[in-house]
């Protein structure tokens, strides 16, 4: 057994018991195991049947003990360690928690005794059955899905581990040859604190979501230099709770919170253990207590009762305000709190029928508020203060400096459109007041002056729609608008008429021609075959810009068949087009199987791809699962091979000029294949640059679109776009997130600058956030190919060589990447130099 005299752990036990609960020696009823370590090289693995000590519970959670200490008298509440599952038990995380014990160390089921988890490894990535946990011959504790990936490291590989145990006041330490410690929980907690532990100047408390959802939520507690706080995550962080100290002391030690046996101690410059030089008074204990951060802001205190056998909470530790309506989240975003009654409701104006906010949901008022119409940034002259009086906001921290009267409040926050509300607190004069910013609103909380003794009204930013912001405007852009249409419909009469005489003098002339005998061209049909092919195109896919795609079958041959409408073309050129798309083929681009030319009726015939576009699976429009970090990479590889072929293959070099998710293609395995060669372009080999028309989709364009002057490597900006859709499961320009998050690239942009690269990976998805060292390399591919330099940026078979493995991104990347708003503002003004479409814009599915 390790000693028990080190310092490090208060031990002030003097017989303490260990049992160590392994697969390979189960201990057996009224016996006591004699090891108190777990020792390197073992390995546990998460299953009932081979953890014997397994315990499931009334309310449907388990517990599968690894390692657990019991206490003096030998049975009670015992502090284990191992796997842990909340109802309705269907994923386990890696935790310390508190259950029962009997005299033989063996859990037991008293009447409401359920286990209670004090800290956790992976809440944010659960594990499932067969996962398993290895202290490692290298000191490492490693724990794994049961297919091999990793979810949780200790990080202690290499260093000098001999083992491992769970102490008597719950902290599990990986200790060193000399029993000194090399890794403990203490050092990471989550949301719980037992008597013994101390919280570190910068380390935090973080709650749950809630009681059965266990990831962080946006409420924690934190140690700063003068005290205890606690914050609600927005930016910057708003502040619901301070314990501050004020100390004269001299000294160089660092704040920390120790929780002790009567107190929360707050130590700023103490150095001694006993004198603390601030504290919160708690209930003695009088059995087992914790602490828990919950999912409302409470920091609350448990203790074991023995006469109820179950957990009872004895102290709401920072139970200072009136009511809990003072907490931020009591009433969700934007919910208004009624004192006393505890009542949620949603904001309306004063003396005003007009609603801008509706419940998140009619059943649950405490899940918050939402604006009917969101806020847009883009139109700051629509926005209105909505005025709600006589309430208050919880964080009185966001102070806006020289602003002391109530116009100036309001107009503060109507110029910064990151501003969602300001709440302006004044006593007997209003010009003499303060006024509070917040950028995220939270719970706000209904008052009455006499009794706090000042006023206070909240004025929340809402969105009017352009008629309720200026009446007269519109009217005057209604009548405007009444006059255009009635000139557009005139001039639209005119082109119609003019379309429709050179549409026949043109098929007249086509239907001339003879196209029958073409060598090297795909399968011909007729439009009856196609049309009876198609069921009478009764099965659409999908459509797009240049016409709508069905399903259809030849033979036993699934096939999808795209129907061009409005095709400019006469029937040579288009046949030239089939002609050059029915020479290339590759695994990775999609596979041209027969057209149709008849008449006005231009149809091409292509293989069927039965898992749709890869935009689907990217964007969550269709509760897909998230693809696992594999598929993707396997997608990513897959596009680039296909661009690599059209660039570097081809007897002439092909620019797809559209890459984007909607126009790759999945089939049954994943495996992904490049479409819609509608504005492709063919490049001679001698050609450095070609002069085009611009072309394309707004937010993949690539800078040098604004001089018209091009080659392949735009379409590796392009990738580069993809690619980061790919890894950020989100679209490049998005206009649901906030303002500051739109475009895809310019958050790229700012993450790289600020090393902050892992906030850009698909929350969605554990098994990226698993891989976040993987994905962050290819993030960096993703950088390479997004240069503003053209020639910075790699060929597509050096791409397919970084993705191998056969070579490196470059180290030098310049991250002021190119802001996606220029080309999409001079996209409505072709460059000078354009030049009509050429028989080489190849026709394609869209």
């Amino acid at each position: 057994m390790r000693p028990a005299n080190l310092s490090c752990f208060d031990v002030t036990v003097a017989v303490v018991v260990a049992v160590l609960l392994t697969t390979a020696a189960p201990s057996v009823s009224g016996q006591r195991s004699d090891y108190p370590t777990a020792n390197l090289s073992t390995r546990w693995v998460n299953n009932a049947a081979v953890l014997p000590h397994s315990v499931t519970y009334s309310d449907g959670s388990a517990v599968r003990a690894i390692v657990l200490r019991s206490p003096k008298a030998f049975y009670g509440p015992s502090f284990a360690a191992g796997f842990f599952c909340a109802p309705p038990c269907q994923t386990f995380v890696f935790a310390i928690f508190i259950v029962y014990t009997n005299s033989g160390a063996r859990i037991t089921l008293p009447v409401n005794g359920m286990a209670q988890v004090i800290w956790s490894a992976n809440r944010a990535s659960p594990i499932g059955e067969n996962a398993t946990l290895d202290l490692t011959r290298d000191g490492g504790l490693v724990l794994r899905e049961a297919n091999g990936k990793l979810v949780w490291s200790s990080g202690t590989s290499g260093q000098s581990v001999a083992g491992m145990e769970i102490t008597e006041n719950g902290n599990l330490v990986l200790f060193d040859q000399r029993n000194g410690t090399a890794w403990q929980s203490f050092d990471h907690p989550t949301d719980a604190l037992v008597p013994g532990q101390s919280l570190q100047q910068g380390m935090r408390l973080t709650a749950n979501t809630s009681t059965t959802n266990w990831t962080e939520s946006k409420l924690y507690m934190t140690v700063l230099p003068d005290g205890l706080y606690g914050y609600v995550e927005s930016t910057p962080p708003q502040l619901y709770y301070k314990r501050q100290v004020r100390t004269n002391k001299s000294g160089k030690n660092p704040t920390r919170v120790t929780y002790m046996n009567g107190s929360l101690s707050i130590f700023v410059q103490s150095t001694q253990p006993g004198n603390p030089d601030d504290s919160i008074a708690l209930p003695k204990a009088n059995s087992t207590q914790y602490i828990r951060l919950e999912s409302d802001g409470h920091l609350r205190l448990y203790e074991w009762s023995d006469a109820g056998s179950k957990w009872t909470m004895v102290s709401d530790v920072i139970k200072i305000f009136p009511d809990d309506c003072a907490f931020p989240t009591v009433c969700g975003e934007y919910g208004i709190c009624t004192s006393g009654g505890g009542q949620c409701i949603c904001p309306v104006e004063n003396k005003s029928s007009s609603s801008y906010f509706h419940p998140v949901d009619e059943r649950k008022a405490n899940l918050g508020c939402a604006p009917v119409t969101p806020i847009s940034c883009q139109q700051m002259k629509n926005h209105h203060l909505l005025t709600i009086t006589d309430v208050s906001y919880f964080d009185e921290s966001q102070i806006i400096m020289n602003v002391k009267n109530r116009d100036d409040c309001k107009q503060a926050c109507l110029k910064n459109c990151s501003c969602r509300a300001v709440a302006f607190r004044y006593g007997q004069n209003d010009s003499d007041g303060q006024c509070q910013s917040v950028t995220e609103v939270f719970s706000l909380q209904s008052i009455q002056p006499e009794t706090v003794h000042y006023n206070s009204s909240a004025y929340l930013k809402v969105q009017l729609t352009p008629s309720a912001s200026d009446p007269t405007q519109n009217k005057m852009k209604t009548i405007l608008g009444a006059t255009l249409a009635a000139i557009a419909t005139l001039v639209l009469v005119v082109i119609v008429a003019i379309y429709v005489r050179r549409r026949r003098k043109y098929q007249e002339l086509d239907d001339e021609l003879d196209f029958d005998i073409l060598p090297g061209m795909p399968t011909r049909f007729s439009f009856e075959k196609l049309r009876e092919c198609t069921q009478d195109f009764s099965k659409k896919l999908g459509e797009g810009g240049f016409g709508s795609v069905f399903e259809g079958k030849i033979g036993e041959e699934r096939i999808a068949v795209k129907r061009l409408e409005g095709a400019r073309q006469g029937k040579k050129e288009f046949l030239a087009e089939v002609e050059t798309i029915g020479s290339i083929e590759h695994i990775n681009l999609v596979r041209l199987i027969g057209f149709c030319a008849e008449k006005s009726n231009r149809l091409l015939v292509y293989e069927y791809m039965p898992r749709g576009s890869l935009d689907r699976w990217i964007y969550y429009r269709h509760n897909n699962a998230p693809l696992d970090w594999c598929t993707r990479c396997k997608i990513i590889m897959d596009i680039a091979k296909g661009l690599c072929y059209l660039h570097e293959e081809c007897r002439r070099k092909i620019a797809h000029l559209d890459i984007k998710p909607q126009n790759i293609l999945l089939d049954e395995n994943f495996n992904a294949k490049l479409a819609d060669f509608g504005l492709s372009k063919l490049i001679d080999r001698d050609q450095s640059k070609v002069v085009t028309v611009m072309r394309g989709t707004p937010g993949y364009l690539a800078p040098e679109w604004l001089t018209s002057q091009i080659t392949e490597k735009v379409d590796i900006y392009s990738f580069g776009v993809v690619l980061m859709e790919i890894i950020s499961g989100r679209k490049n320009i998005d206009i649901s997130q906030p303002e500051e998050s739109v475009q895809l690239i310019n958050l790229l942009r700012e993450k790289a600058q600020n090393d902050q690269l892992i906030d850009m990976i698909d929350k969605n998805s554990n098994d990226m956030v698993s891989h976040h060292e993987e994905v962050i390399q290819m993030m960096k591919l993703a950088m390479w190919c997004l240069q503003n330099d053209c020639n910075r940026r790699p060929s597509m078979s050096m791409v397919v060589k970084v993705l191998e493995g056969a070579m490196s991104v470059e180290n030098c990347l310049d991250y002021s990447f190119f802001n996606a708003n220029s080309v999409i503002s001079a996209q409505g003004n072709p460059s000078t130099y354009s030049a009509p479409p050429q028989a080489s814009i190849l026709s394609g599915p869209r």
